[in-house]
This record gives structure tokens, sequence and C-alpha cells, in this order.
């Protein structure tokens, strides 16, 4: 959510040509120079002033008083992005506040709406056959038997038996001879820099900070900058012997 709040010294008035970039309750009928750059810079951000959108007395609605009280302005602008206008509930300004200024206090009355996350289903882990075996002669030729086999055994299947249960059995049978000859494919596991060294460094460090907050003392500090520096260092090197290793195995 974008916000955008502060003095913009802008009397945004209630002409129709700025709307719906601004709404029919501001204080004033006419936009000054400054009031017209708030509206063309809310309208090329796609923001909308949402300080001149709620109806109140004029009294709720003065932000600014001349020292001699006989002037009142509302010059203090809210902005906020059109696509989450409605999360502002209510813009006004509290006289009895005391600020130390000759500005009133705005107050805005904001409401995150929160997205509904969607549930998504689990994913079902389909498993792989190995077709690498295929491309060898020994895993082409077992393949072709088993296979064969079995679809031997189809043929004295009875031709008025339902296609679908037909089909079924059939995709079945090709399921089974890939099991058979072929196996499931496993991905490799890349070996990870992350060893048991980096593991006892990290509980090392994790003592060290817990040790500092109960001793504060220029020992306990100097002892935690001294891990943290040996277990970056651990990490940056383990992590380039592992990238150079990968580099000279492709290479």
């Amino acid at each position: 959510m974008k916000i955008l709040l502060t003095d913009f010294n802008a009397k945004v008035g209630r002409e129709d040509i700025f709307k719906p970039t601004i709404g029919n309750e501001s204080l004033h009928e006419i936009s000054n120079d400054n009031g017209v750059r708030v509206v063309n810079f809310a309208a090329s951000k796609n923001l909308t002033v949402k300080s001149t959108m709620f109806p109140h007395r004029n009294i709720r609605k003065f932000i600014w008083t001349s020292p001699d009280g006989k002037i009142y302005s509302q010059i203090d602008r809210i902005l906020i992005d059109r696509r989450q206008h409605s999360s502002i509930l209510d813009v006004r300004s509290f006289r009895a506040a005391d600020c130390d200024t000759d500005h009133y206090l705005v107050v805005a009355k904001v409401r995150e709406r929160l997205a509904v996350t969607k549930q998504t289903t689990h994913r079902v882990h389909l498993e792989r056959f190995n077709l690498k075996k295929l491309n060898e002669v020994e895993g082409k030729e077992q393949y072709s038997v088993e296979i064969s086999n079995r679809f031997a055994a189809l043929e004295n299947l009875d031709t008025e038996v339902d296609v679908n249960k037909t089909l079924e059995t059939i995709r079945e049978n090709i399921k089974m001879s890939a099991k058979e000859s072929l196996g499931y494919y496993e991905p490799k596991k890349h070996k990870p820099w992350f060893d048991e060294g980096c593991s006892k460094l990290l509980d090392k460090r994790k003592q060290a900070k817990l040790q500092r907050p109960q001793d504060p003392s220029e020992l306990n500090v100097d002892n935690l900058n001294n891990i943290r520096c040996e277990t970056s260092r651990h990490f940056r090197d383990k992590k380039r012997e592992y990238l150079k290793a990968k580099l000279m195995s492709l290479q």
C-alpha cells in the first residue's frame, strides 16, 4: 500500500474536471496553483486525494488558521493508490491536539484489506521412468522383450470387452514394462558446500550472540566479531571450492 501524506500547501477544490482523482467534500471551491499540481501528480501516479472525499463539518476540515484567526485552509493532503483507496475509511482534523504548530493534527483511519489466499491443491508427485536406458542397447532390448511378452498376452482378450477397460489394460502393461526394464529416474543430488564445519561455526556464533547481552564486556564483543569474521570467511571459501569443483567437472 502506497500512502503519501504531507503539507503540500495545496488548496484542492471541487472541480468536475479533476474527478475521480478528487471528491466532493473539499473545504475549498477552487484549486490554487499547488492544488492543481497535486491533482496532476496524483493522476499521473494513479493516486486519489482521499482528504477530499469524506463529509465533515467545516470545523473538522480546517487544517491551518492564519495568525489573526480569519483565514482557514485545508492544505495538508493524504493520497493513496487508487487500487487500494477503500482502505482509508476517514480523514479529519483534530483541533484539540497540542502539536505546538499552527497546523491542526490530521488523522486518517486506515484498514488494510488482506487478500484471501487461494487454497492450493497438493501436487501429486509423478514418478518418471529412466528413459535414458533406451539409448543403451541392453536397456532397449530388455524393454522390447518385456513389452512384447505383455502385449502377446493381450491378443487373447475378448473383443467384446469395453473399449475403456481395454485401453486401461494397455496403459497398465506399458507402465509395468517400463518399470521392470527401465526403472524410475532418480535426480542427481548435488553435493552442497554447507558441511558439518559450517554447522559447527553457526552454533558457535549463536552461542557468542547469546553471551554478549548477558555480559557486554569488550572481550565478549571482540569474541563475537572474530567468530563472525571466521564464519563468513569459512562460508566464502567453501562456496568457492564447491563452485570451482563444479566448473572443473563441466570443463
